[in-house]
C-alpha cells in the first residue's frame, strides 16, 4: 500500500493562501508555527501544516 505524497507548497503559494507577505511566511517558519522542508535550497511548506495552522488559530479565537 502507498500512501500519497503530501501537497508542497512554495512561499508564495502560502502567502496566497495565508493572505499575508513574504516576510511574515518566513517568520512563521523561522518561529516554528508553520513546518517547513528545504529541497535543494528551496524552501517548501506541506498544505497540511498551512491547514493546522490556520485549524490552530481559528481555535484560538474561539
Amino acid at each position: 500500500m502507498t500512501t500519497a505524497a503530501p501537497e508542497l507548497l512554495t512561499v508564495p503559494d502560502v502567502m496566497a493562501r495565508l493572505k499575508v507577505g513574504r516576510t511574515k511566511v518566513y517568520d512563521l517558519i523561522r518561529t516554528h508555527q508553520l513546518a517547513s522542508i528545504k529541497i535543494d535550497g528551496a524552501r517548501r511548506v506541506p498544505a497540511d501544516a498551512v491547514r493546522d495552522f490556520i485549524q490552530s488559530r481559528l481555535a484560538e479565537a474561539a
